[in-house]
């Protein structure tokens, strides 16, 4: 070969060799899922995370839609920017101030240029909102076969969103490059539960978890995931939801396991005149809806009112306490909803699936009423202590006993962290959600975080990701041995703190209050 021939080889080699890399590096960002195809984009903020912020899982509810179960969406190919999250679902901003909307509000949607507090609907809620958004390392692709972790917000089945700031777990996926997290939108409130004779289902937001979560079982593998590996993971009513879900799709759970943060099934729901059916046929009344013999067209009615005239007059009402009060929550209805879930744990109508069952140690610090005229002291902690232990230390406790009545594999941890990034009034202490923003590598949104708390931080994630990767044995691989309590057994838990980040603990030093033996003990890093 002549020397300027050979040089020019070499020269178109180096050329193609440097664009083969060049597009080696380039993350792919499209993914074709059975429902469309979805371009995310690189995090802005972590440069090695790929998320797609809007895939919807379901048609939206609108017009003849609104009010009924979830419907699929059909097979496309259509192309979608998946770019910016979607709306949350409605929901009103109340204007009583709370720690949420006062001193927490990264827990909350955003709200656009309204105050958390505006006393409105807030303006960045539809009712087109039923989708999720996927995070993944920037590379991933479809043989990779990562863990995932599905996550159902809370808040109070009242509201809440996918895009709250502490739900964002890009900083976590950033870190891992090992799993995957996908967060959903599901109805509240009277939208998701409304309890109206004229409707054959009343749990709509609790159908809205499970297609979403079919929705998930079916595509996550196009975005890299392990549809065999999916932790359905949910926070206060959202942890509630999992095992609802754990519960009424027993036979079927899709999930290799659950996380039940602050919140489990094991629980009375409303049913009969305590489920104020009702109140639908009150708002719809005061609406122009007045069918007093026809629960059909009160319905058909409503269904023809602007959302924000449904959710302001819904809003205002509390707001204004008027009696009696309007109660639009998860209601009995022998199909998703159940009246004992004791007596179903003892038939055996459960999912086989590993649980991890979490609280923190002062739940009801951050849901009592707001101390507006003592915040520097707080409030009572009598009453503090009650509410912990009767919403949340004691269903955890009752759910964990039922796990062992059916040799179920069961992880506990208690949370008692206290930074002051995110606590902003020392009487909060470990508060509901304060380990949430932990995990999620949220914790340092607004700054402030310290270097033992960013240690803390990523144990607590590396705890989490062992039991994603492996419900079964993940922990114990790390030395950590599921709860063996039954009736008041002795099992083991984890305890996440400040001082001694993380420990093994005997469960009847969180649970002991529950078999009336001792005081509960809120702060016990002290």
């Amino acid at each position: 070969m002549k020397p300027l021939l050979l040089l020019s080889s070499i020269l178109l080699g180096i050329v193609a060799a440097r664009q083969l890399c060049a597009q080696e590096a380039t993350p792919n960002l499209t993914v074709r899922a059975l429902t469309g195809i979805y371009t995310g984009q690189q995090s802005p903020d972590y440069p090695d995370v790929r998320e797609f912020r809007n895939i919807p899982y379901a048609e939206p509810p609108v017009g003849k839609l609104r009010w009924k179960p979830p419907v699929p969406l059909r097979p496309s190919g259509e192309h979608h920017f998946s770019y910016r999250f979607p709306p949350s679902c409605p929901q009103y901003l109340t204007s009583k101030l709370s720690l949420w909307n006062s001193n927490i509000t990264d827990f909350s949607i955003p709200t656009g240029d309204q105050s958390h507090h505006a006393g409105e609907m807030a303006q960045t809620t539809a009712e087109d909102c039923l989708s999720l958004a996927i995070w993944t390392p920037i590379n991933t692709t479809s043989h990779d076969k990562l863990p995932v972790g599905l996550f159902i917000p809370g808040g109070s089945f009242r509201g809440g969103g996918l895009d709250a700031p502490y739900h964002i777990p890009a900083g976590w996926v950033n870190r891992s490059q090992s799993h995957i997290m996908v967060t959903m939108n599901y109805r509240t409130n009277i939208f998701g539960f409304p309890n109206a004779a004229g409707l054959e289902d009343q749990n709509l937001g609790i159908l809205d978890q499970r297609l979403a979560l079919e929705w998930v079982y079916a595509n996550v593998e196009a975005f890299g995931g392990d549809r065999d590996r999916i932790t359905v993971w949910g926070h206060s009513a959202g942890g509630v939801s999992a095992d609802v879900l754990n519960f009424a799709y027993h036979d079927d759970p899709l999930a290799a396991g659950f996380f039940l943060m602050s919140g489990a099934a094991v629980r009375t729901f409303a049913q009969g005149d305590d489920a104020l059916q009702n109140n639908f046929t009150y708002v719809a009344k005061e609406l122009g809806c007045d069918f007093p013999d026809n629960p059909e067209a009160e319905v058909e009615c409503m269904r023809q009112v602007p959302v924000s005239l449904i959710s302001n007059f819904v809003g205002h009402y509390g707001d204004d306490r008027k009696k009696p009060s309007l109660f639009f929550r998860p209601t009995v209805d022998n199909k998703v909803i159940f009246k004992n879930y004791t007596h179903r744990a003892e038939r055996g109508l459960l999912s086989r699936a590993p649980a991890l069952l979490t609280d923190t140690s002062n739940e009801q610090s951050s849901l009592i009423a707001y101390p507006v005229d003592n915040l520097i002291a707080g409030p009572n902690k009598t009453d503090v202590d009650k509410g912990t232990l009767d919403d949340f230390i004691c269903p955890a406790f009752n759910s964990s006993n039922v796990r062992a009545m059916n040799n179920l594999t069961t992880y506990r941890y208690q949370y008692a962290g206290n930074y002051s990034n995110l606590t902003p009034f020392s009487w909060m202490g470990a508060y509901h959600g304060a380990d949430l923003p932990m995990i999620f590598g949220s914790y340092n949104i607004s700054g402030g975080a310290t270097d033992r708390q960013r240690q803390a931080a990523e144990i607590m994630q590396d705890y989490v990701l062992a039991f994603l990767g492996d419900p079964e044995s993940g922990l114990r691989k790390l030395g950590y041995l599921p709860s063996n309590s039954e009736s008041g057994g002795d099992g083991p838990m984890v305890r996440f703190s400040g001082d001694v980040i993380i420990q093994n603990i005997s469960s009847v030093d969180v649970d002991i209050a529950c078999l009336g033996k001792g005081l509960y003990d809120s702060d016990p890093t002290r």
